[in-house]
């Protein structure tokens, strides 16, 4: 589930553009915020000087097409996307908020993705250019982009297994913990009951009875009256007939969502069908959290099922063999995790072109500064006056001091860096694309292996399970 929100981006009357653009994606890189930049991505332009470089583009936009707004010209569109607490890692969330990016802005502009993990909400904020790649257009904010942004965000976790929003306000502005819970009214019976049901129908009954086991181990009693099923919740007095819930919460309605032929757009869960095994419920675990007999009942029916799907997953790789399961299931999590460093270790090389192509922009930036600085012998005064300008120069300078260069080693051009910037960024993104395929394969194998140890321990303990549980959450 993901709220979203748009904000443009003007110079105004205090800030010149430059500065407009340094301060909001200042804000939005905070190391401390993207745990060191590990959650941030974007699309042709750097990071660490993408605010120069949205700088530049405006200024040849200017010169190619004569046109300026002055003071109310937006420079930037800056979005936020919130999801929802535990549903997504912060790495998923990134790459959603890339595709979110691409998609609306058609590939047209260039933009930077910073994924927060401050809060217990993780949140994307996207910031654009307003001035198109060729430089020869803008992007507008045109009527109804709010509910377009918000609806292509909703496609796009839709089609990644998220929920979306219930019940979306007209207000986008608000992140999803104000959304969800910052709401005056409580929830009615009726509310109740269709989050009841939308929690029901994301675990995918294959029956309407089986929809009816879910909700009955709920808490919530059931009981047909002539053509119309009531439904109780445990301090409810009057019950509430089903059909009076309207819209995808009526019986004919729910039937045609367990069946595949609708998808409830007010559902807290997108429903997905699998052939794909998933993980043999711990019964037994589930009990001691307080669940009654008809949770048992149905969860034992659920890991036939799941187990069912496993012999098929198995049957299909041609995996008859135990022995050979627990092999490839090794090796594809030896592949899964050598990927995974390789990734890191190119992140790492990236990050660091970028934090020098940074430094060098700084240093020259604020080269002549200091100069000035030396001039005056080191003026107590000067420095009061300019002394963000020395400590960024000084910074600099340190950063080549700790890399070597100065001492027979030339620093080197941006230009060049952006040169060898390129094909590390390739080399991560056919990484990346192979990392993904492997995760697949690892989950399904290690899945299918853990099934079968569990089903044919009939509730044993396997030793190394809760470490192969673990990995298959990350």
């Amino acid at each position: 589930m993901a709220t979203t929100a748009i904000f443009p981006i003007k110079v105004g009357s205090r800030r010149s553009v430059a500065k407009a653009l340094k301060g909001v994606i200042d804000y939005m890189d905070n190391p401390l915020k993207t745990d060191l930049g590990e959650y941030v991505s974007s699309y042709e332009c750097t990071p660490g000087i993408a605010d120069m470089e949205f700088y530049l583009s405006k200024q040849r936009y200017y010169t190619l097409t004569n046109r300026s707004q002055g003071k109310k010209d937006v420079i930037a569109y800056h979005a936020r996307q919130s999801f929802s607490p535990g549903e997504i890692t912060p790495e998923e969330a990134n790459r959603l908020g890339y595709e979110l990016a691409l998609r609306f802005t058609k590939g047209r502009n260039s933009f930077i993705v910073c994924t927060h993990i401050d809060r217990a909400h993780v949140h994307n904020h996207i910031v654009w250019n307003s001035t198109n790649l060729d430089c020869k257009g803008k992007f507008r904010n045109f009527i109804g982009s709010a509910f377009a942004l918000r609806r292509c965000s909703d496609i796009i976790c839709a089609e990644n297994g998220l929920s979306v929003i219930k019940e979306p306000q007209p207000s986008l502005g608000k992140d999803y913990v104000k959304h969800v819970y910052g709401k005056s009214k409580p929830l009615t019976f009726q509310d109740r009951i269709r989050n009841a049901i939308d929690d029901a129908l994301s675990k995918n009954p294959k029956t309407f009875e089986d929809f009816i086991k879910l909700i009955e181990a709920e808490g919530i009693t059931t009981k047909r009256r002539a053509k119309h099923m009531r439904l109780w919740m445990p301090d409810q007095e009057q019950p509430t007939r089903l059909s009076t819930l309207k819209g995808n919460h009526t019986e004919e309605v729910i039937r045609e969502r367990i069946a595949g032929r609708r998808v409830g757009s007010h559902s807290s869960n997108i429903a997905t069908v699998s052939s794909k095994p998933n993980l043999l419920i711990d019964i037994q675990a589930k009990l001691k959290e307080g669940k009654g007999e008809g949770y048992a009942h149905w969860a034992s029916v659920q890991n036939l099922k799941q187990m069912a799907k496993t012999l098929i997953y198995l049957q299909e790789q041609g995996l008859d063999d135990f022995n050979v399961l627990k092999e490839k299931a090794k090796a594809a999590s030896t592949r899964f995790n050598e990927l995974s460093d390789t990734i890191k270790d190119l992140d790492t090389k990236l990050t660091a072109n970028t934090n020098l192509q940074k430094q060098i922009v700084t240093y020259s930036k604020t080269r002549a500064t200091y100069a000035e600085y030396r001039k005056t012998g080191y003026s107590k005064s000067f420095r009061a006056t300019n002394e963000t300008d020395i400590l960024l120069h000084q910074t600099a300078k340190k950063t080549f001091d700790e890399l070597g260069y100065g001492k027979g080693k030339k620093i080197p051009k941006v230009a060049e860096l952006r040169t060898e910037y390129a094909p590390i960024l390739e080399e991560k993104k056919r990484a990346y694309k192979e990392y993904r395929q492997a995760k697949i394969e690892m989950q399904e194998l290690v899945t299918a292996k853990v099934n079968v140890e569990r089903f044919l321990n009939l509730g044993g303990h396997t030793p190394g399970l809760e470490t192969e549980k673990t990995q298959l959450q990350q």
